[in-house]
């Protein structure tokens, strides 16, 4: 169930980060409102004892709930800027591929 857990709470760290960047707040504050967002968690965890986790437990499964979050968006962000590749640039690699004088020998 802890999966369950942190699943939720990254789901909901998602949501408010896509909110955020709605607004016009700098995005450098996402971080910090990802650290409010497991503070809040690992709170309600503890009080209603969602799970059969230690406070310890419970902590760490909230932070690292929303950490993975931002890094999910980074990690969106950064393959969506280096796909950009355009045409004539996958035609010169696939052009170059069969050139004999760029082979590289290996030897063994």
């Amino acid at each position: 169930m802890q999966i369950t857990v942190a699943i939720i709470i990254t789901a909901i760290t998602l949501v408010a980060g896509e909110i955020t960047k709605l607004t016009n707040l700098p995005s450098k504050y996402i971080p910090l409102q990802n650290l409010i967002i497991a503070a809040v968690a690992s709170v309600v965890c503890i009080i209603f004892k969602v799970e059969n986790m230690g406070v310890l437990e419970t902590v760490v499964t909230c932070i690292f709930a929303t950490m993975s979050a931002g890094g999910l968006v980074d990690l969106k962000k950064v393959n969506a800027e280096t796909v950009k590749i355009d045409e004539s640039t996958f035609e010169e690699l696939e052009n170059g591929l069969g050139d004999d004088e760029d082979e590289i020998e290996v030897n063994e």
